[in-house]
Formats: C-alpha cells, structure tokens, sequence
C-alpha cells in the first residue's frame, strides 16, 4: 500500500489536496506495443445520444491493453508497476520467460521481481498474483480480477481495493463467490480468478480539492435537481429552497439512491444469484 501525500497549502486549491503516493511508480512512458489510441466518447454512444451523464473533456490518453484472459500458461517475472489513466488500480508490467510481456492489474503486496504463475496442470501456490481455476482455489480466499464465462476475461472485482471471497463449492460444478457489492452469485468452477487484493486502497480516500482536476479527469459538473426548474427535473421548482418533497429520482423519474438497476428481464445469468445485494441506505 502506497501512502498518501498530503501538501502544504501554498495555494487555496493545495489547502484540501490529498493524493496518493506514486514515487515507486514508472515515471517514463509505457510499452509502446501494448499502447493504442483512444478516442473520448464524451458519454455518447454510437448514435450520439448521451448515455452517461457529466463525461467530457480532460486529459487526452492512451489505452493500456491489459491481459484480463491469461490464456497464456506459464511463470513471469514482475518488471515494474505504472499509473494507469484508464482505470482506478494501478498496473504491472510482466515479462514471461520466452521474453514476452503483458500487462496486469496489479494485486496490493506484489514487488518488483516477484514470480507470478498462471493457471497450469501442476499444483500453483496460492500466492498474491497467482492466476488459478475457481475449483484449484481453497475456501475463503480473497480474489479479483474473475471471470463470468470461462474463457471470457475478467469482469469482476477489478477496480482499486476491491475483491471478492469465495464462499463455498459445491458438487453442481459451481463456486459460491461474495461480490464487492455484498451480492451471493454462483460461478462455474472453470472460470479463473486472480489471487489477492486490487492494489492502489487508498484511492478512495484522495482529495481532489478543486473543480479543474476533476475536469482535466474528464468528469463535468454536476447540478442539483433541487436547483432546476420543474420543466427539467421532477426535483423542480418551488416557492424558495425545497428537498424535493419526494423520494430521489433521476431526471427521468426513475428511483435513485440505492435502488437495484438490474434489468428485471428472464435471463439465465439471475439465476446464478444466490442473495442480492443489500439495500443502502
């Protein structure tokens, strides 16, 4: 775990800021052959239509191509971590033993030189950055980085601090998993998971300290509904200040604030949930 640095307030904008510390990180650019461009979607989709409110602007950046399949079987060796732009964790650069080189999420607690294996016939450590079958890992091992569909990727647990626990095994060829969301979800034993804990925990608690670094991370302001008009949101309106009058919705009347946004359509993937998530309040 990095610690945060904290910084004298020379400035009014300095007074707040919090950051956490990337001395150890790589400050030179990233492999050149696992970089592409990217272009911002400013939240639009490929009709143009704005799907995800308060995105635009920042920063321009390139894609990091992170290896989520570890189809490739075999030992690497850990050459160094670097900041991601992408996404929350940091990542680190691998090299296998045939010169090839990859990167990874990087798991809290892995250094530099550390061996990591993945995913062979042969019994495999269960050691921080470690890539194994679900059915090869013990009961109540803390993982990341898991797969929904053997052979698809990673999709779960992959964002800074997060993880989930393996619950129990059961003889139906599933693995019970407790997901960041406190949600129960069944897994096939085929799907892989990383051993350990997404590195970089102390992200949740920076401070960004003004508006403009949050615009140059691309993320626009944000109005209150209470501060529209009626004709713009249902929070609208009224004779002086008001809370609304009413239980959290978004601009189109749907519930917020902790209500489950998973679509209610028959599908066979809600039958793999065990126990939904808990209401937050």
């Amino acid at each position: 775990m990095l610690p945060l640095k904290i910084y004298n307030p020379i400035t009014p904008s300095m007074r707040q800021l919090i950051q956490v510390e990337r001395k150890n990180l790589w400050k030179e650019k990233p492999i050149k052959s696992l970089v592409r461009g990217i272009q911002s979607s400013g939240g639009r989709n490929n009709m143009g239509r704005i799907t995800v409110n308060h995105r635009g602007g920042g920063h321009k950046i390139k894609y990091r191509q992170i290896d989520f399949k570890r189809i490739k079987e075999g030992n690497a060796v850990v050459q160094r971590f670097e900041y991601d732009p992408n996404r929350t964790s940091f990542i680190a650069l691998i090299k296998y033993f045939d010169g090839t080189l990859s990167y990874i999420i990087a798991p809290n607690l892995l250094s530099v030189g550390d061996t990591i294996k993945f995913c062979g016939t042969e019994n495999i450590d269960i050691r921080v950055g470690n890539t194994l079958y679900l059915e090869n890992i013990p009961v109540g091992t803390m993982i990341h980085n898991i797969e929904i569909l053997p052979k698809k990727g990673g999709q779960i647990a992959r964002s800074a601090g997060t993880y989930a626990q393996l619950i129990k095994k059961e003889d139906t060829g599933y693995c019970m998993l407790r997901l960041p969301s406190g949600e129960f979800r069944l897994f096939l034993k085929a799907c892989k998971a990383t051993i350990g804990i997404v590195s970089n925990l102390d992200h949740q608690n920076r401070s960004l300290s003004k508006a403009g670094r949050s615009r140059w991370l691309g993320i626009r302001p944000t109005v209150r509904g209470v501060a529209m008009n009626p004709v713009d949101h249902p929070h609208g309106g009224g004779e002086g200040r008001t809370s609304g009058g009413r239980p959290s919705v978004t601009p189109w009347g749907w519930p917020t604030k902790g209500q489950p946004t998973r679509s209610k359509r028959t599908s066979s993937q809600h039958s793999l949930i065990v126990k939904p998530r808990t209401k937050k309040n």
